[in-house]
């Protein structure tokens, strides 16, 4: 076959999503310092867009991703400042989704972090995306639409909150 490229090492790949854990690697996510800040310190687990073409791909990013939520969450009880922790999702660009920490900060004063025009009910076109989201225990979810239809997952009671809808 003329054209195509196999892709190598992919087993070991999404083997690794299922035990890696990427905090460590991040030297901007400091929470033992004396007053921590976070400008939209944020993670990706799909670089490569392994995801953006079948949610078979897709899916173990995200659980790695809320894994990693998680492992915040844990790392977050100590802080002694206001932060928000909250994933954003897009609708087919697996390589968008991103976990972020945002905290107040010298280089940026918008904090807390707010998206208006959120809605409770799904703006999502990518129905196995949506049935994975609708899956989430003890999450809140809020949808947008700016560019390509969104969705932003957060934790009750975990930081700051993002309100209603």
């Amino acid at each position: 076959m003329i054209g195509y490229k196999k892709q190598r090492g992919l087993k070991r790949y999404y083997k690794n999503l299922t035990i890696k854990i990427d905090l460590d690697e991040i030297d901007k996510l400091d929470f033992d310092s004396p007053q921590p800040w976070f400008e939209s310190q944020h993670l990706h687990f799909d670089w490569k867009g392994h995801g953006n073409n079948s949610f078979k791909g897709r899916k173990p990013h995200l659980d790695k991703l809320f894994r990693h939520f998680d492992i915040l969450i844990k790392k977050t009880k100590n802080l002694k400042t206001n932060f928000q922790l909250y994933v954003i999702l897009l609708d087919y660009h697996s390589s968008s989704d991103a976990l972020f920490m945002h905290a107040p900060n010298p280089d940026n004063d918008q904090f807390p972090f707010k998206i208006s025009d959120l809605q409770l009910t799904t703006t999502l076109t990518n129905n196995p995306l949506n049935e994975y989201i609708d899956h989430l225990a003890g999450y809140e979810k809020r949808y947008g639409q700016a560019g390509e239809a969104f969705c932003l997952i957060f934790k009750e009671n975990v930081g700051q909150p993002f309100g209603k809808g």
